[in-house]
């Protein structure tokens, strides 16, 4: 099978208060919106934000009682962007995480959470360049 990946989708609580962190915070346009969903077209997937109580009828059955398990990334091509991209997303209404830093690995990164509590590292890895669409490359 490929290894491939077509659309992530998020529970959110409220539809507008999603919307305007991932587009005021991420300059991100909707492709597609409803009153339940919208959907933004990414580099190769779909990022979905669905009401919480439609994406459980969706799926037929309860989504898990929150964020937590997973974290999402938002790689950037340098690392005097990381800060910038991390403000613009707590003045969209984002909750700071973790402060940007430098881990042991190598890079710098933070965390800033939306505002239905869903993880999102920011990060710049100098070993992980990014093309002129956005994709990231995973290289030693």
């Amino acid at each position: 099978m490929q290894q491939s990946m077509s659309v992530i989708t998020l529970a959110v609580a409220d539809l507008a208060r999603s919307r305007r962190f991932y587009a005021e915070g991420f300059g991100w346009v909707p492709v597609f919106d409803n009153p339940e969903i919208i959907f933004y077209q990414m580099n190769g997937f779909v990022l979905g934000t669905f009401l919480r109580p439609a994406l459980e009828a969706d799926m037929n059955r309860p989504s898990p009682a929150g964020p937590g398990a997973y974290a999402l990334a938002h790689n950037v091509a340098g690392r005097d962007q990381v800060e910038p991209v991390m403000a613009q997303l707590l003045a969209a209404g984002g909750t700071l995480l973790r402060a940007a830093d430098a881990p042991e690995h190598g890079g710098y990164r933070g965390y800033v959470a939306d505002p239905d509590d869903h993880a999102w590292e920011i990060a710049w890895n100098p070993s992980w360049p990014i093309d002129a669409e956005g994709h990231v490359t995973f290289a030693v």
